[in-house]
C-alpha cells in the first residue's frame, strides 16, 4: 500500500513552548489516528511536528527530559523538489552492457537509469533515448553506402555488448531536494535532457526528476497549530494546502480552498485544546506527552495566573498532572526557571523569542513578552533591549515595539515601548517613559494587550 505525502504539524515564527508542544504532541495524535484508520484499509498518513524557528530553552528541556526528538525546521512549505522526485532511481553500473540497461529499462518501466561509478557514486544518466539514439545512428551507414541491411544488424547486434559508459551523459542537471520547485521548473525546461538527477551530500543519487514529475505542481499538506494569520505563518502559506487548524487565538487571515477542521476554542493555550482531542478520540497520553502538554499550558497560562486560563486548561492541568505523576505547580516553576540567567542572554532572544507582528491600520507593529521570576535582572539591561527594540523598529519600520517583561510571581508586566507609542499610552492610561511602566495584573499579551491595541 502506498504512503501519502507526510502532513507537516507547525505553529508560528519565533515559536513559543505552546507552538513547539502542541506541534508535537498534535502530531503524535494524529499518527495514532492514523495507524487505527490504516488498519482499517486507509492510505497510510505520517503527520510530521515542525517549526520555524529556533527551540526555546524550556521546550528544549522538556523534549529531552521525555526523550522525544525536536521538530525539524522547516523554513518555508513552497513546493520543493522532493515532492515532484522519483526516490530511490534504478541504478546500472558503468560497465554493465546496454543489453542489461535495456533490460533494466523495460523490467522497471522507467525512461532512466541512474549510472554508477565503482564505488557507487553518481556517474551520470543513460535513457531511453540515448539507447534509441545509439541504434538510428547505426542506421545512418546505409545512406551513406558501403553497408547493407546485413552489416547495419550485425552492427546493431554487436552494440548490446557496448558498455553503459561508452554513452552515459555527464552533463545532467543536478537539483537540491530541498530546493524550490518553481526554480527548479526554470532549469529543467532550459536544460538539453529531459530528466535532473537529485544527490544527497556523499554523491549518491536520491532522485530523479522529469519533465512530466514537474506538469502539476503538488501542493504540501499543513496543519497549524497555534496560530491562524498568513504573517505568522511559514512563507509559502499560500502555496500549502492547509487541511487542520488548531488554535486559541483571535481567528485571522488564513483561508483555504475546501472546508477543514478548524478547532478555535477561547482556552488559555493550544495545547489544551489538544489534550481534550486524545479525549475526544479516545486515545491513550503516554507520560511523556502528558509533560509536554502540561508544560505548554503552564507556561502559556502563567501557571494559571493568566486572565486566559479557564475552567478547562485548570481540568487538563489536573488530568495531565495526575498522567504525568507531578505536581503542576511546582513543574510549571521548573519549566520557566529553565530559561536561564537574564543576565547574559542575548538581547535578539530576550526581545525576540516571543514577539508577534500585528496589522493595526496601515501599519504594522511588534509586541513582544519575555517572561521571568527575576525583573530587577531584565531592568538593569534597560538602555540594550531599547536599543535593540529601535534596530526593529527601523528595520522592519514598525509603529512601534512593545516589550512586556511579565513577572511571573508578582503578577504584573513592565511596558517598555520604542516608536510611536500614542496608541499604547492612550489604551492603557499610561505615559511610557524611561524605566518602564508597571503594569500590576496584565499577563496575556493576547488578551489584556494585543485585544486592546487591536481594538482601539
Amino acid at each position: 500500500m502506498s504512503t501519502a505525502a507526510p502532513v507537516i504539524v507547525v505553529g508560528h515564527k519565533n515559536p513559543d513552548n505552546d507552538s513547539i508542544c502542541a506541534a508535537v504532541a498534535y502530531a503524535y495524535l494524529k499518527n495514532e489516528l492514523a495507524k487505527r484508520a490504516a488498519s482499517k484499509g486507509a492510505t497510510p498518513v505520517r503527520y510530521v511536528p515542525a517549526r520555524l524557528g529556533p527551540l526555546p530553552p524550556e521546550s528544549a528541556w522538556i523534549l529531552e527530559k521525555n526523550g522525544i526528538a525536536a521538530p525539524e525546521v522547516v523554513s518555508h512549505v513552497h513546493a520543493r523538489v522532493a515532492d515532484v522526485m522519483t526516490p530511490n532511481p534504478i541504478s546500472i553500473a558503468r560497465d554493465a552492457t546496454l543489453l542489461e540497461a535495456g533490460r533494466l529499462l523495460r523490467q522497471h518501466n522507467v525512461r532512466a537509469l541512474v549510472v554508477t561509478n565503482d564505488d557507487g557514486r553518481y556517474r551520470g544518466l543513460i535513457t531511453t533515448r540515448m539507447i534509441a539514439e545509439r541504434y538510428i545512428s547505426a542506421t545512418d551507414v546505409l545512406e551513406e553506402g558501403g553497408a547493407n541491411e546485413m552489416a547495419v544488424a550485425g552492427d546493431l547486434i554487436a552494440s548490446l555488448g557496448q558498455k553503459v559508459e561508452d554513452i552515459t551523459e555527464t552533463d545532467v542537471l543536478v537539483l537540491d531536494k530541498d530546493g524550490l520547485l518553481g526554480e527548479a521548473i526554470e532549469d529543467l525546461m532550459a536544460s538539453a535532457l529531459r530528466e535532473a538527477v537529485v544527490l544527497d551530500d556523499q554523491g549518491m543519487a536520491i532522485g530523479i526528476v522529469t519533465r512530466s514529475d514537474v506538469a502539476v505542481r503538488p501542493r504540501r499538506k499543513v496543519i497549524l497549530v497555534d496560530h491562524n494569520e498568513t504573517r505568522q505563518a511559514a512563507n509559502g502559506i499560500e502555496e500549502a494546502d492547509v487541511v487542520e487548524i488548531v488554535d486559541h487565538h483571535r481567528i485571522a487571515d488564513v483561508s483555504t480552498a475546501n472546508p477543514i477542521l478548524f478547532l478555535n476554542l477561547p482556552v488559555g493555550s493550544t495545547a489544551t485544546i489538544v489534550a481534550t482531542e486524545f479525549e475526544r478520540h479516545g486515545v491513550e497520553i503516554p507520560p511523556a506527552i502528558a509533560e509536554v502538554l502540561l508544560s505548554a499550558i503552564m507556561t502559556d497560562t502563567v501557571i494559571l495566573k493568566s486572565p486566559t486560563a479557564t475552567v478547562i486548561d485548570h481540568e487538563q492541568v489536573e488530568h495531565l498532572a495526575a498522567i504525568a505523576g507531578v505536581d503542576a505547580t511546582e513543574f510549571g516553576l521548573a519549566v520557566f526557571k529553565c530559561r536561564g540567567g537574564e543576565d547574559d542572554m542575548p538581547v535578539e532572544k530576550l526581545v525576540g523569542a516571543d514577539s508577534k507582528e500585528f496589522q493595526l491600520g496601515d501599519s504594522t507593529v511588534l509586541i513582544a513578552q519575555h517572561e521571568t521570576v527575576d525583573l530587577s535582572s531584565v531592568m538593569k539591561r534597560e538602555d540594550e533591549i531599547r536599543a535593540h527594540m529601535r534596530r526593529l523598529k527601523d528595520d522592519h519600520h514598525y509603529e512601534f515595539v512593545l516589550l512586556m517583561v511579565t513577572d511571573i510571581l508578582a503578577e504584573g508586566s513592565q511596558f517598555i515601548c520604542e516608536g510611536n507609542c500614542r496608541t499604547v499610552n492612550r489604551v492603557f492610561g499610561i505615559e511610557c517613559a524611561p524605566g518602564g511602566t508597571w503594569m500590576p495584573g496584565v499577563l496575556s499579551r493576547k488578551k489584556q494587550v494585543a485585544a486592546k491595541i487591536l481594538g482601539a
